[in-house]
C-alpha cells in the first residue's frame, strides 16, 4: 500500500454475537466505533445462541457499517481500505460480516485483509480516541495474555504481526469456567461480570481452590477449579447449608487470576520481554487488571473497557498493519471458524 499521512481503515467484526464496525486511522486513532450487542437476547440461553446470532447480524450490519461512516464524516471514497474478522468464532455470524466487507470493497475498489480476531485483541493495546493524545506504544519484544470466553493463550511478539504461542488452556478458557461456574452459583449469563459484582462482598480467601500443575510450563487448566467449585456447592446443598456466593465467587475469581497472573509475569522473565500486553474480554476483570497493574517489573498495556470485548476497532487496527505489510486478500476468501492465530507445529 503506499505510503499516505493519514491512512484510514474499515473494521467489521461479527465473529460471535456483536455486530461491529469502526474506523481507525494509521492503526491507533479511533475515528468511530459502533457496536450492536445480542447479550441480553442470548442470556436467556445462558449463551450464544449460533443461529439467532447469524440471523441477528443480518439484520444489523448495513446499519452498523453505517453509522460508522456517520460517526466518522466519511464515505467508503474516503477509506484506504477494509478489514474484516476471518476466523476464529462461529461460522454463520462470520459470513455476515465477510460478505458485507466484501461487497463494500468491490463497490469501492478498496484492498480488503481478513484478520484473526484474536490478532485483534492484541492490537487493541495500540488504539485510543481520536480526541485523546496517543499513550506510549506497546515496545517488542513483548508477552501478551488473551484471555477470552473461547481462548486463553500466551503469545511472545518480537514484532509486529510475529507470534510464538507459548501455551494455553487445554481444557476451558478462562472466561469459560466463568461463564460456567456462575451457572452453578445461580448467576446471570455473561459470568464474567456476574462473578466479579458478586465476589466484591467476599472473601478470596474464604475457599483454597486448586491451581492445576501442568508439565508445560505456559499451558492453562480451568478444569479443576470448576470442579472443586461444583464439589464445594454439593457439599453445602447436601447439608442443606446457605451456600455462601459471595465467599465462592471471590475464591475462584482469585484463583484464576492467580493463575493467569503468575504464567504471564514468568513468561516476560524467561523470554525477556520489555512490556506485557493482557487482552480479550476476561481482561475486562478488574481484580486481574489490578494484579497487572500493581506490579513494578514491566509496564502492562490493558485496553480501555470498550476494547476488551468484541469490538471492529481493533479489527481495524490489525488490519492496518497487514495492509502497510503489503498483505491484501483476493475476494474469494473464505471464512475459517477454527482459525488458529500461530499454526501447530
Amino acid at each position: 500500500m503506499a505510503e499516505k499521512k493519514q491512512l484510514r481503515v474499515l473494521g467489521v467484526e461479527s465473529s460471535c454475537d456483536e455486530t461491529a464496525a469502526a474506523i481507525v486511522e494509521n492503526g491507533r486513532a479511533i475515528l468511530s466505533s459502533v457496536i450492536a450487542s445480542q447479550v441480553d437476547l442470548h442470556a436467556q440461553f445462558g449463551g450464544v445462541y449460533p443461529e439467532l446470532a447469524s440471523r441477528e447480524h443480518v439484520k444489523a450490519i448495513y446499519a452498523t457499517v453505517n453509522e460508522a461512516l456517520q460517526q466518522a464524516h466519511l464515505q467508503l471514497k474516503d477509506l484506504d481500505g477494509i478489514a474484516v474478522t476471518r476466523g476464529p468464532g462461529l461460522a454463520g455470524s462470520l459470513v455476515v460480516g465477510v460478505n458485507m466487507a466484501k461487497g463494500l470493497a468491490m463497490a469501492a475498489e478498496l484492498p480488503i485483509v481478513g484478520v484473526n480476531h484474536l490478532e485483534g485483541h492484541i492490537y487493541s493495546a495500540w488504539l485510543h480516541p481520536a480526541e485523546n493524545a496517543p499513550g506510549p506504544e506497546p515496545k517488542f519484544p513483548l508477552i501478551a495474555l488473551l484471555v477470552s470466553g473461547g481462548h486463553t493463550e500466551l503469545i511472545l511478539m518480537r514484532d509486529h504481526l510475529q507470534y510464538q504461542r507459548l501455551g494455553g488452556t487445554v481444557d476451558d478458557a478462562a472466561g469459560e469456567a466463568f461463564d460456567k461456574v456462575a451457572r452453578l452459583l445461580d448467576l446471570p449469563y455473561p459470568g464474567g461480570p456476574s462473578i466479579q459484582k458478586a465476589g466484591m462482598e467476599g472473601n478470596p480467601k474464604a475457599f483454597n481452590f486448586p491451581k492445576a500443575r501442568l508439565s508445560e510450563p505456559y499451558n492453562f487448566s480451568f478444569s479443576g477449579i470448576k470442579t472443586a467449585v461444583l464439589r464445594t456447592v454439593e457439599e453445602f446443598k447436601s447439608n442443606k447449608k446457605e451456600l455462601p456466593v459471595a465467599d465462592l465467587a471471590a475464591s475462584f475469581q482469585a484463583a484464576v487470576v492467580g493463575a493467569l497472573f503468575e504464567k504471564t509475569m514468568a513468561a516476560g522473565e524467561e523470554f525477556k520481554a520489555r512490556e506485557i500486553i493482557v487482552a480479550g474480554g476476561v481482561s475486562a476483570n478488574k481484580p486481574l487488571r489490578e494484579a497487572f497493574r500493581s506490579q513494578t517489573s514491566y509496564r502492562v498495556h490493558i485496553p480501555a473497557l470498550s476494547l476488551c470485548t468484541d469490538n471492529a476497532a481493533m479489527i481495524a487496527g490489525a488490519g492496518y498493519r497487514h495492509l502497510v505489510a503489503g498483505q491484501v486478500d483476493a475476494l474469494d476468501f473464505d471464512v475459517l471458524p477454527n482459525w488458529p492465530l500461530v499454526a501447530a507445529g
